[in-house]
């Protein structure tokens, strides 16, 4: 046994905050009983409750409760922190659970990143009878973790993450002014002075329920909009930083913006008085008020201009009032499409990242965790070094022609008899397929070439221009969302494949006409209509038996 071997393994201190959620705390407590393969503790803060905390956490012997009278989820932190004594921190919130294995894969990042101030996994959603919602799928950067999070709170549950204590309290710990949004704030201040890293692994349950702070969403507009204005003097002297910022400022006001005015027309929040909207929304976002107030204004005048205005008349009112019309017949303002060649021939690249390229990269770093062990990748391999990492323990590329000295294999997949097979535990195949006018052929050799359990990530264009050169001459195919299905489900198990459709007609407009990711905003980026399919994306995984 060498030296490292002997070493003791880090303690791992497991801090659940806790207010009023004697029915929930139990369950949390009993999701750190069940992890292996770390040493832990776990430390129940007792925010000032007025229910039975105190008597359920005392059925736990495990546990040390310490109790404080009420001062907020930040104070309730920071005091577990204080208590505690493990050199990595895990915050579990007392209204939900950690998955088996969440430790050991927090502990196995942090070795494998000995500077991360911070490392963090992924979570599932679940409602209150305990069935699973959805699984997170925030897009997960590969670098510049400063800058994603600037953008949006990539991050999304708090659980997820583990802290070094060192860094922890170098950074200040969380700041108690905050009434929410006090872990993102946190993330931020990490990441702008270390790196963090991110391992992919599902670790955590978010349960969601009606006493979810979250809900709560003109709080959480005003309060993250504080914590991104607080990054203003760390960003002013770096554009893209700056950049970010100001990206994030707008994408997080239309997102709470939006949530309100849903709540408010449904109903569904006793405090989104019209009052109350009309002041937090003037307040904190302006323009997405005017928007309101003009689809206001639109809906209760429609009526009475459809009686009395001519259609010419109708269509100028609507103009003023914004975009949100249908321009009558002669009408539609061209602009800069009014041409018969394209703004740019080659996809968008003279301009920036072509808007393919936008969604193909955020569907391989959402799953990442996916690119590991042996990994074959059409081309070069990009995208295996990128999303894989130290996961990758082989990397291997297939060109279609001689003269790629990088080439493990050369050769079409629809003859590669020379591929072994049950060979790959990942294959990466993006924008190939199309170049094949056998698919089916070449579906049956990736399933082939396929370790048990290895998976396919591939993606195919759907609404897309032609491209004019090398492949202009084997380019065959687009699909669909169905089409692709259907193909992928003819050598993979129906259960065994995952497939989505990303875009939308202004994507595919401007895709069309050969703008870049930089030409729109993240928000136009972020809107899927699936009868506009520009790029499909597809997970293939082969059984294990």
């Amino acid at each position: 046994m060498s030296e490292s071997d002997s070493l003791p393994e880090p303690l791992v201190s497991v801090i659940i905050p806790s207010y009023n959620h004697a029915r929930y705390v139990g369950r949390a407590i009993q999701s750190v009983l069940s992890q292996t393969g770390a040493d832990w503790e776990i430390v129940v803060v007792d925010d000032g409750s007025i229910d039975d905390t105190r008597a359920v956490v005392a059925k736990y012997p495990e546990a040390t409760y310490v109790y404080q009278k009420n001062q907020g989820l930040s104070a309730a932190r920071n005091t577990g922190t204080g208590v505690s004594r493990g050199t990595l921190l895990v915050f579990l919130d007392a209204d939900d659970r950690l998955l088996p294995g969440a430790l050991e894969a927090g502990m196995c990042s942090c070795a494998a990143n000995p500077d991360a101030g911070f490392v963090s996994g992924r979570h599932v959603r679940v409602d209150p009878s305990g069935e699973t919602i959805a699984r997170e799928e925030n897009p997960q950067p590969d670098s510049d973790h400063y800058l994603a999070l600037l953008r949006g709170n990539y991050i999304g549950m708090h659980a997820t993450v583990m802290y070094r204590r060192d860094i922890l309290q170098a950074a200040g710990g969380f700041d108690v002014r905050l009434p929410a949004c006090e872990d993102y704030d946190l993330y931020l201040r990490i990441a702008r002075d270390f790196p963090v890293s991110i391992h992919h692994q599902m670790v955590a349950e978010y349960w969601i329920h009606d006493s979810n702070m979250s809900n709560d969403v003109g709080l959480m507009l005003a309060t993250v909009l504080g914590v991104l204005l607080k990054q203003r003097p760390h960003t002013s002297d770096d554009p893209r930083r700056k950049l970010a910022l100001e990206e994030g400022i707008s994408i997080w006001k239309k997102y709470y913006s939006h949530e309100m005015i849903t709540q408010f027309n449904h109903g569904a929040n006793p405090k989104a008085s019209t009052l109350a909207l009309i002041s937090t929304l003037g307040r904190h976002a302006p323009w997405e008020l005017v928007s309101f107030l003009k689809r206001g204004i639109r809906g209760k005048a429609r009526s009475v201009a459809g009686r009395i205005l001519p259609p010419w008349a109708r269509q100028g009112i609507r103009r003023i009032l914004g975009r949100g019309y249908t321009p009558s017949v002669g009408r539609v303002g061209f602009g800069d499409f009014r041409r018969l060649r394209p703004i740019s021939r080659c996809f968008g690249f003279d301009r920036g990242l072509p808007i393919d390229r936008h969604y193909i990269e955020r569907f391989l770093s959402r799953e990442g965790n996916l690119v590991r062990g042996r990994v074959l990748e059409i081309g070069d391999n990009e995208y295996t070094l990128r999303c894989g990492g130290n996961r990758v323990t082989r990397s291997e590329i297939l060109h279609a022609v001689e003269g790629n000295p990088n080439a493990t294999y050369v050769g079409d997949l629809t003859q590669a008899d020379h591929i072994p097979s049950n060979a790959f535990d990942c294959i990466i195949l993006t924008q190939t397929l199309h170049l094949i006018y056998d698919m089916r052929a070449a579906v049956k050799t990736l399933h082939r070439i396929l370790k048990p359990g290895g998976v396919l990530l591939a993606t195919v264009p759907g609404i897309s221009q032609i491209e004019d050169g090398v492949w202009a001459s084997v380019w065959y195919w687009s699909l669909t969302k169905l089409s692709a299905r259907r193909l992928l489900e003819e050598a993979f198990p129906s259960a065994a494949v995952e497939v989505e459709a990303h875009g939308n007609v202004l994507t595919s407009i401007a895709f069309l006409q050969g703008l870049a990711t930089e030409e729109l905003r993240p928000d136009e980026l972020a809107h899927h209509d699936p009868l506009y399919p520009m790029v499909i994306t597809m997970i293939a995984t082969k059984p294990l038996s």
